[in-house]
């Protein structure tokens, strides 16, 4: 066979290529039972966690953001961290109400598109591919072109475990080059069951628009309340740790910091004992001009240490100044210090009661993090709920640092790294992302008449145990993978064109077989190769 020139593949084709290749995996993933599911999500995890630190070092390395071992700390808890929380939960098995007289069985949403971010690149993958298997779906890894390559290996890693446990080849699979055309091309695909879209606005607006059902979360602006009654020493360390945690890249750090004036000054000399800096006028305004030079944020800034930040702005801090404070006057949008810094740096303001203070963080939230989440500082229920009233956040973290508490990490809400924002904050999803919103329910319901019986289902499943290999993806002729046909092959599917047109009087034209030859070897060339 004359070699053919090379042609580039299409986004729409590589697309196509990975999610019929996921939709078969699905397909085979959604016969499996909770025993095979539980046993194959156990191998990716502790293969995620055996590796979390050669991932958190990674992608550092890559992306230039974030602190090591903190996001050893995230890639563990979205590993076997997730089996620990999820334990004897099942999305497998039918549930049988028999009260009700319903029986539930569950349905996988299919083909899982994963857009991760930069800012927490491993974490978000290790988290939405755990969570993808746990309840039997295929996922496409989408990553930030900045963590391409920490996040293609690690996607890499989970889908040989998850294979070599029994899974279907191609149940995880990840873009090793993102760009746009082919994210696009993704998303828009109607193989695509549902997109989970972790990123900027642009990006979830985007996963929206697609067609295609999406999950998508609002970015973040916490302000976080220390009222009169709080411990001002518990209430710095939190803050003052939880601002520097993986120097503040989680969307749940805290951005403005609403402290009332009787605590105050013991509050800032508490934060500067724990590592904090706090500004004059002078040096907050040379942070100012140094971090929103245009009126944005300079991204630049993104998951770099406070002493960088300070040195770049000109102003001279300790070497080992965890966090930036800088006050502000009035929580207004022309103020850059009230919006998301993704960064050290901490806005503060002074107010003279908690209902101002409670004011001030509804000012706050609606100039950016509409639906995300806020933390206070208290010892009083009446304020601390009062304060979840009024705020338009759906998770609020009491004494402790929100970088960890909304994200579930500290506290006992669900931990992920996707963060939902509900309809306040135009996200589908009001919770923090888990594996229940990846799986449907179809429910046999019998007659509510008590004289219709509903017979016994317990211990009935669809879905025996796998126990034999899986076969392998059957790769089409228009796969790059797929072996260039023989010779003989070819001509084994000419004599079968020539037998289906034998009755026009054709199939036995020498010429004709020819060119029929002819045509299929040059088509499926560029099948290959293109």
């Amino acid at each position: 066979m004359a070699d053919q020139p090379n042609r580039p593949v299409t986004a729409p084709a590589q697309a196509g290529h990975m999610l019929e290749r996921a939709r078969w995996a699905a397909r085979a993933f959604a016969s499996y039972s909770q025993s095979d599911v539980e046993r194959i999500v156990r191998a990716v995890a502790d293969v995620a966690h055996a590796h979390a630190e050669k991932y958190a070092e990674w992608a550092v390395r890559e992306t230039g953001f974030g602190v090591v071992e903190h996001k050893v700390r995230k890639n563990q808890a979205c590993s076997r961290g997730l089996l620990d929380t999820y334990a004897g939960q099942d999305f497998v098995t039918p549930r049988v109400r028999i009260d009700d007289k319903i029986v539930e069985v569950p349905r996988p949403a299919g083909v899982v598109l994963a857009l991760t971010p930069s800012t927490n690149p491993v974490a978000t993958v290790f988290f939405k591919v755990i969570l993808s298997l746990m309840t039997r779906n295929a996922v496409v890894v989408s990553p930030h072109p900045m963590a391409k390559e920490c996040c293609h290996d690690a996607a890499r890693l989970l889908a040989a475990a998850a294979v070599e446990a029994g899974a279907p080849d191609g149940i995880v699979q990840c873009v090793a080059e993102p760009t746009i055309p082919l994210v696009e091309a993704l998303m828009g695909d109607a193989r695509t069951n549902v997109i989970l879209a972790t990123g900027g606005t642009g990006v979830v607006r985007s996963a929206y628009s697609s067609g295609n059902p999406a999950i998508g979360v609002g970015p973040g602006n916490v302000p976080v309340l220390v009222d009169a009654t709080a411990d001002p020493r518990a209430a710095a360390q939190r803050l003052v740790e939880s601002k520097a945690f993986d120097n503040s890249v989680l969307c749940t750090n805290e951005s403005v910091l609403i402290v009332e004036d009787s605590i105050a000054d013991r509050l800032v000399r508490e934060m500067e004992r724990a590592g904090a800096a706090v500004l004059s006028a002078d040096d907050a305004q040379r942070l100012r001009d140094f971090m929103f030079p245009i009126g944005r944020l300079n991204v630049d800034v993104v998951g770099k240490d406070a002493s960088w930040i300070a040195q770049q702005a000109g102003i001279r801090v300790g070497p080992r100044t965890k966090v930036l404070v800088a006050p502000f006057a009035t929580a207004v949008p022309e103020e850059p210090l009230t919006h998301e810094k993704l960064s050290p740096v901490l806005g503060m303001i002074r107010v003279p009661d908690a209902a101002t203070g409670i004011a001030t963080a509804r000012a706050v939230v609606r100039i950016a993090g509409a639906g995300h989440s806020a933390a206070i500082h208290s010892a009083d229920p009446a304020t601390v709920l009062r304060y979840a009233a009024e705020v338009p956040v759906l998770r609020v973290s009491v004494n402790v640092g929100n970088s960890t508490g909304s994200s579930g990490l500290d506290t006992h809400l669900a931990p992920t790294m996707t963060i939902g924002t509900g309809f306040v904050g135009r996200s589908a999803l009001g919770e923090n992302l888990q594996p229940k919103h990846l799986v449907n329910w179809t429910r046999i319901a019998y007659s509510s008449d008590p004289a219709e019986a509903m017979p016994a289902y317990a211990g009935l499943s669809p879905w025996p145990e796998h126990r034999a290999p899986v076969p392998a993806y059957p790769l089409a002729s228009n796969d790059d993978r797929a072996p260039v046909p023989a010779p003989a092959r070819v001509d084994a599917l000419v004599d079968r064109i020539g037998a289906r047109a034998n009755g026009a009087g054709a199939g036995d034209d020498a010429a004709f077989r020819e060119q029929i030859r002819r045509l299929v070897v040059e088509e499926l060339s560029h099948l290959i190769k293109g």
